[in-house]
């Protein structure tokens, strides 16, 4: 099972896809991850992403499609993956299908979430997520903060926030993700496998789960 989660940055298709990882033992592949990964680091591509990522816009598709080629390549990604991130465009999702083609695979799920533009800037503004990769809780100072104020609950290693997290590279993401996002709903539309979600209370703890328990549903995923 090969699923691609859309929707605005802020709006929850991380969380939902941490959840989905779980519910399906598939692996949860976040490109955002691997680029602030990479900036860490220091390396060239980590350099070349933040020189665009730091003022809300998207690193170059072929950057971005061949880092997605080497991890679907993987092993564990045999069984299927849950891509998060990627694609974001039109162009992005014709070379995902190639590399699926190519490697006897397909997308068979989409799922899109819709959560109101200022319900996100407001979110993103309050999230803190814990430093510790292979954690990677995620925390709203706002709506879930932690029990320990810049502690994670679960792994007790400190919580970070985006240097990217301030409202006016938060606006430019979303209105990138607008100006491209229409092309690609109508993509995944056509194929069918497109699932648009409206959570109940965007703002509720068990948002995500209510989610992720609705995308279970569709198609016997989980």
């Amino acid at each position: 099972m090969y699923i691609v989660m859309l929707g605005a940055p802020g709006s929850g298709k991380g969380t939902t896809a941490k959840i989905l990882a779980k519910k399906t033992n598939l692996p949860h592949i976040s490109t955002g991850d691997i680029f602030r990964e990479q900036i860490k680091n220091q390396t060239e591509l980590g350099k070349l992403a933040d020189s665009y990522i730091s003022k809300g816009e998207l690193v170059p598709d072929e950057v971005t499609i061949n880092m997605v080629k080497v991890r679907l390549s993987e092993p564990d990604t045999k069984e299927g993956a849950i891509l998060d991130g990627f694609p974001r465009t039109k162009a992005q999702a014709e070379a995902l299908d190639k590399i699926m083609q190519e490697q006897g695979k397909q997308i068979d799920i989409v799922p899109e979430l819709i959560v109101p533009d200022q319900i996100i800037i407001d979110r993103i503004l309050n999230r803190a997520t814990c430093s510790n990769k292979e954690c990677g809780a995620i925390y709203n100072t706002k709506y879930k903060p932690p029990k320990v104020e810049g502690i994670c609950d679960v792994c007790g290693s400190k919580l970070v926030t985006r240097t990217d997290d301030n409202e006016e590279a938060i606006k430019n993401r979303l209105e990138v993700y607008r100006a491209n996002v229409q092309s690609l709903l109508d993509y995944y539309k056509e194929k069918k496998v497109l699932l648009s979600i409206t959570p109940k209370d965007p703002t509720s703890e068990s948002s995500s789960e209510q989610v992720a328990d609705e995308i279970c549903h569709f198609k016997e995923v989980c």
